[in-house]
């Protein structure tokens, strides 16, 4: 609905100067209301025809506006935040990190490196950084304290002492994002709103995760597992995190109530198909529209579903970087997955699929991963979109599985205690979710 109001109303023409002057009395109380509403009156045409001119004006304030560092607003989540009074955003995007900055549409970007030249915030910078790209700023009429308000209350929200799920990993899959968003048939047909959206959803798609699966949220009776009725119970709880944020930064609070409401939804609706139980739907969704030759994106759903297929590569895409990148992931995801069977064996629980270190290996856990989940995901992935990058990420995903079968024998082998499904083909619920 905001798409079509949005077109709607940018619909303004020279002929209407040549009306009466009654007329034109009320085509200036037409102007007047639009700068009123500036969101209103933003031209929802592909960003690609338009962005370039919007960027040079909309990156003039940046720097001066937000090197005067406001403190923010009391939250629950930004409380007990230390703002750095030496590292402001202006001096970051200083040296190495602006260089590197330069280089986020490249596949090889390397957000560990970033996010040490960063100082810890890679998801604020690198966000920041997109929105100005894509003039979001001046798009959507959006208050530069407010927006890095948002951005900090999200960095904030995810739990540093994950070894996966935190805000490096929502940095990685924003930068991921980004990258599918410049490939030819999106960058052709995707709105400002699709953009904004896309980049909301991949920089929340995670908050507050606990570092746990759903599985032990249901057996462990977890409140969340009971409010959301076992049912995609992290992403219903991301995206009502990220809805909560959104609120209280008072971001969108300039937007009708009517289409911040839609956009919540919408983004909602992104977040929820990141969960890894509905895989296995979402893919042959993605399939049958393939065969269909169907997936026009002159459609708004067709938009909306490409993104969320795009956030979904986005979220797993770890095996598809250089191996010296997907390698830290590996270990990283590992790491929280034997965290959580460690938490269930001092439980006398049943410990989860992938979750026994004495059962597992990086690369066994790996090797299951990209064959039964990234894979087939991918391949359709080149199916729509076949371009350089695709092939990029499909020549990596089939160098690091060779890499990872082909590791001396020594760690490859496994303790003789095998869960009992262990020998059998994973679902796809075991891995990441």
């Amino acid at each position: 609905m905001l798409d079509v109001q949005l077109r709607a109303q940018t619909s303004y023409t020279p002929e209407r100067q040549r009306r009466s002057e009654g007329d034109e009395r009320r085509v200036g109380h037409e102007r007047t209301q639009r700068r009123q509403h500036a969101h209103f009156c933003t031209d929802f045409r592909p960003l690609q025809s338009r962005t370039d001119a919007v960027r040079s004006e909309a990156e003039q304030p940046v720097r001066s506006v937000l090197s005067f560092q406001k403190n923010l607003h009391s939250s629950h989540y930004s409380r007990n935040h230390t703002h750095a009074t030496h590292h402001t955003l202006d001096q970051e995007y200083i040296g190495q990190a602006k260089c590197l900055l330069r280089k986020v549409g490249s596949w090889s970007f390397d957000i560990f490196l970033f996010d040490r030249l960063s100082n810890g915030k890679s998801l604020v910078d690198l966000t920041l950084h997109l929105f100005i790209d894509y003039g979001l700023i001046k798009l959507f009429r959006l208050d530069l304290l407010k927006l890095r308000q948002f951005l900090v209350m999200v960095h904030e929200a995810y739990r540093r002492q994950n070894p996966y799920h935190n805000a490096l990993h929502a940095a990685d899959v924003t930068q991921a994002m980004y990258c599918y968003m410049q490939e030819p048939q999106l960058s052709e047909s995707l709105t400002s709103c699709d953009i904004l959206l896309g980049l909301l959803a991949a920089a929340t798609h995670d908050l507050d995760h606990p570092g746990v699966n759903q599985t032990f949220l249901i057996k462990t009776n977890h409140y969340l597992a009971s409010l959301y009725q076992n049912a995609s119970v992290l992403e219903n709880h991301h995206w009502k995190c990220a809805v909560s944020l959104l609120r209280e930064s008072g971001l969108l609070s300039h937007f009708p109530s009517e289409d911040r409401q839609n956009l919540e939804e919408r983004l909602g609706s992104l977040i929820l198909a990141t969960d890894i139980s509905r895989q296995n739907e979402y893919l042959s969704q993605f399939r049958a529209h393939l065969d269909r030759a169907d997936l026009h994106l002159n459609n708004s759903q067709n938009r909306h579903f490409i993104l969320q297929m795009a956030l979904k590569c986005a979220d797993i895409c770890n095996p598809c970087r250089p191996w010296h990148i997907s390698k830290l992931w590996s270990h990283k995801v590992t790491d929280e997955f034997f965290s959580q069977g460690d938490s269930e064996k001092r439980q006398n629980l049943d410990v989860s699929i992938l979750c026994d270190r004495n059962a597992n290996t990086v690369a066994k856990i790996q090797i299951g991963f990209i064959s039964f989940v990234v894979e087939p995901l991918f391949l359709e992935w080149a199916r729509f979109s076949d371009t350089p990058l695709s092939q990029i990420m499909l020549g990596h995903m089939t160098s690091n599985k060779y890499k990872w079968t082909h590791l001396p024998q020594e760690d490859l082998r496994e303790n003789h205690k095998q869960h009992s499904g262990s020998s059998q083909r994973p679902n796809a619920v075991g891995f990441y979710s």
